[in-house]
């Protein structure tokens, strides 16, 4: 397998696109409230990337229709925005932001919680965010890629709840899915890909409180959980810049997690 690297000298438009993408996370704070729709959530997104000199790279990217990914409740990636339904009391929502900036991508997801939550689902957006953030310390030039996924699981199976087969993490950079998959599950084929200086890649662990298994609706573009537990996700785009890892899209105001 074939792992693109880069140049630190060159990927400070990376550096910039990813710096948008956290801002514009940071500021859904304010913003995600009881009632708000996710089609005007992908609005703001999306006015907010093209006024910070972005483009979105999920619009039209294999036909999906809309600039942001919003996943709400039960759905565990790639859920398109909608006006049909307002947020209420108790929802958690994924929200995932990839923004171009000379070619160079900055893909971030995060939680949020609308209101008042349950114990079980605040349990399980803790739980997806220790899944995050205890993998990348595992991360090390010249290391397996599968400590990433033997990591994850190990969180999250101690604590009841499963890891996501069917979607995984992926290199990045002047395009939007590069070689190699980072998958969220210890895979022993993987013990035998290890990082190298200059990847850059993201980790976004999608936890189920119930089984991993999941299925994609009628749209052709939503994953959701087959037994219709909750989900969640948290997802960094992360560089290895010699001996250290740069989290590319870390929150430019320290609050990546509520």
């Amino acid at each position: 397998m074939k792992i693109k690297t880069y140049k630190t000298s060159e990927i400070n438009p990376c550096r910039e696109a990813s710096k948008i993408t956290a801002t514009i996370l940071d500021e859904l704070n304010d913003l995600i409230t009881v009632g708000i729709t996710t089609d005007e959530i992908d609005n703001y997104c999306l006015d907010r990337i093209k006024k910070l000199g972005g483009s979105p790279a999920p619009l039209f990217y294999r036909g999906f229709p809309k600039s942001t990914c919003t996943s709400l409740n039960r759905v565990i990636c790639h859920g398109i925005p909608s006006k049909d339904r307002r947020l209420e009391e108790g929802d958690i929502l994924n929200v995932d932001v990839t923004t171009i900036i000379d070619g160079w991508h900055g893909d971030s997801s995060r939680m949020y919680k609308v209101g008042n939550i349950s114990v079980k689902a605040q349990n399980l957006c803790n739980i997806t965010h220790s899944c995050l953030i205890e993998s990348l310390n595992v991360i090390k030039s010249g290391s397996p890629i599968s400590l990433i996924g033997k990591k994850i699981e190990e969180i999250a199976h101690f604590n009841n709840f499963s890891v996501v087969r069917d979607f995984c993490g992926h290199g990045v950079g002047l395009n939007f899915h590069e070689n190699p998959s980072i998958l969220h599950y210890y895979d022993k084929d993987y013990d035998n890909v290890k990082f190298v200086d200059g990847m850059i890649f993201t980790v976004e662990p999608m936890i189920n409180a119930g089984k991993y298994h999941s299925k994609i609706l009628n749209d052709g573009w939503t994953a959701v959980t087959k037994d219709k537990t909750l989900s969640a996700q948290y997802e960094h785009t992360v560089y290895i810049n010699g001996d250290k890892i740069e989290i590319l899209t870390e929150s430019p105001n320290g609050i990546f997690y509520n």
